[in-house]
């Protein structure tokens, strides 16, 4: 067994509060359309999806050509949010986690980013908060299938050369852990984000952290550091 331990944490709901972008967004995206928007808490529950797939579930009716208009105006709605100036406070980063990426890179442990947001809203948003530099890889549903297809988790561990038992998912959702179970590799969920408790433990999460201190003890446990 190779040295490499693999921590790939998932984006919106587990590094960053951005709920309130997010469903101001698909509100704007669906009014364009002519649609009536989706409450808060639908879109909760398709946070982490890919977004044509998180589109469908909301509306199912709608066919894949009004998809690609909703995802379209979308997309637009959502980097016309991060212009404006109060854009950093209402997406912020959860309490702890700057501070917990650093040190588990510290400790030489391997970082990835595994999410439903495109690349190029990825790499702003880590950008932004000043984390881009500790990741080594970053996987999206522009370069492999969406949650919960475990390809974003084996495409990483392929990259940097873990392997299954050296390898941990972080989510906030049934979608990350769903992924991690797929893919053979533990996964580990968090209490701030958008999907409850039992969901998360009834789709095989090994432990559920209640903070960023309790989270970086689980990680450690999990890979037998």
């Amino acid at each position: 067994m190779n040295g490499v331990h693999l921590v790939l944490f998932d984006c919106d709901g587990t590094l960053i509060d951005s709920q309130h972008v997010i469903h101001t967004a698909m509100s704007r995206a669906f009014q364009l359309q002519g649609l009536v928007p989706p409450g808060r808490e639908m879109v909760r529950g398709v946070v982490r999806l890919s977004l044509d797939a998180a589109i469908s579930r909301l509306s199912p009716e709608l066919d894949p050509e009004r998809v690609a208009m909703v995802e379209q105006d979308y997309k637009a709605s959502f980097f016309a949010l991060r212009e404006e100036p109060d854009h950093l406070s209402r997406e912020p980063l959860f309490d702890g986690m700057a501070d917990l990426v650093r040190d588990l890179e510290f400790r030489g442990i391997v970082l990835g980013v595994a999410t439903g947001k495109a690349m190029r809203g990825l790499k702003h948003t880590l950008a932004m908060h000043g984390l881009d530099r500790h990741f080594t890889t970053l996987q999206t549903p522009d370069n492999a299938p969406g949650k919960p297809h475990p390809g974003m988790v084996l495409q990483a561990m392929a990259k940097v050369g873990a392997e299954p038992e050296q390898t941990v998912v972080i989510g906030d959702t049934t979608f990350d852990i769903d992924m991690a179970v797929a893919a053979g590799v533990s996964g580990l969920g968090v209490t701030w984000g958008y999907h409850p408790i039992a969901a998360l433990e009834a789709s095989g999460a090994r432990a559920i952290a209640d903070d960023a201190e309790h989270l970086h003890s689980l990680i450690t446990l999990e890979l037998g550091l």
